[in-house]
């Protein structure tokens, strides 16, 4: 829960300390982000005055601790593509999931993506394997049982070991332009329907979600049957919340959906009222105006536009074109839908 309190910036009355803080924040912290850090600084003087638990402290320290290597260790491949690969470490390696795995990974490699797993054996060693150790990341959790670092990974100097996993997994879902899971246990699961739950709020930005098998498996089938008849039938998820996710036993339409996601949709992100979907070329009108007519519902109010980068966007990307509108921010399954309307129909 955030600070009910105005932050450092916005207050008007500012104590001596936090003042005393800023001036640090101004003169040793350096760049661009220097008034958030000086916010943090105010935070953890603030947690050491309400008195904290050591045991709080330490949880805190440590997740700050370990974001802060995770997200250096990410920074040099922030421009390339990722996919996080989800599945069980059980998997032997003459399975037919696993060979699917590899087939998945070394596919999307070479359309030029990197691989992230957890490191460990059975799919996310496939993932690895496929990939090769260049382009793959691993993302490992330290068990007191069954998780150890696969061979291919283990001197990797993009390795990272982390202690919890809420830090693991959101550089899983923040360092991955999309998510492919292959069969498993509670892990897998877990990681499955957490994944669509960020992006059916808002909470992750819309990407790919694809969920892979071998050629005639029953996994994710017999999921989806769970999914239609105790989430779908009783209304506890829309029917557009089907969107999110596609479902294969095929390679070769597992890779097609995920590069094509990007085919012109590029990224998007919220500036003030607006969504602004960036993209890798613009609209022609008649695309434009089929938006706007079919999508009308899930505006709140206004039309769909194309545009150039908007002031407050923060620079990036101004060379693409882009769209902006004002979202119902309900609507997710529909906004996958129009993204691959975009992307089937406009022209290079």
């Amino acid at each position: 829960m955030q600070d009910a309190r105005p932050s450092t910036a916005d207050s008007p009355h500012k104590s001596d300390r936090v003042r005393a803080i800023e001036e640090f924040a101004d003169r040793f912290l350096q760049g661009p982000n220097h008034s958030i850090y000086a916010e943090m600084l105010v935070t953890i003087c603030r947690m050491a005055n309400d008195g904290a638990d050591r045991g709080d402290v330490k949880l805190v320290h440590k997740a700050v601790q370990e974001l802060r290597y995770g997200l250096k260790v990410f920074a040099p491949y922030r421009e390339t593509r990722k996919i996080s690969i989800f599945g069980s470490s059980r998997t032997p390696e003459n399975d037919a999931d696993y060979r699917q795995a590899v087939d998945f990974a070394r596919r999307v490699r070479e359309a030029g993506w990197m691989v992230i797993t957890g490191a460990g054996d059975g799919i996310m060693k496939a993932g690895h394997g496929g990939a090769g150790p260049d382009a793959s990341f691993g993302v490992a959790i330290r068990l007191p049982f069954e998780q150890k670092t696969n061979d291919i990974i283990a001197d990797d100097r993009k390795l990272i070991h982390f202690r919890y996993f809420f830090t693991r997994k959101l550089m899983f879902i923040k360092e991955a332009s999309a998510v492919a899971l292959f069969p498993g246990g509670f892990g897998t699961q877990d990681e499955g329907f957490e994944t669509l739950t960020l992006v059916q709020t808002g909470k992750a930005p819309l990407l790919p979600i694809v969920m892979i098998e071998h050629p005639g498996g029953s996994y994710w089938r017999a999921w989806e049957s769970y999914v239609r008849a105790e989430l779908l039938a009783k209304r506890l998820i829309s029917a557009e919340d089907t969107n999110l996710y596609k479902i294969t036993d095929s390679v070769d339409d597992a890779v097609r959906e995920v590069t094509e996601f990007y085919r012109t949709y590029h990224s998007s992100r919220y500036v003030d009222d607006f969504l602004v979907l960036r993209l890798n070329h613009a609209l022609s009108a008649a695309l434009l105006d089929r938006l706007n007519a079919e999508f009308a519902p899930i505006l709140a109010q206004g039309p769909i536009e194309q545009c150039s980068m908007l002031p407050d966007e923060g620079g990036e990307y101004p060379d693409k074109p882009r769209l902006k509108f004002i979202f119902d921010k309900r609507s997710v399954g529909q906004l996958r839908r129009m993204v691959n309307l975009i992307n089937a129909q406009s022209t290079r």
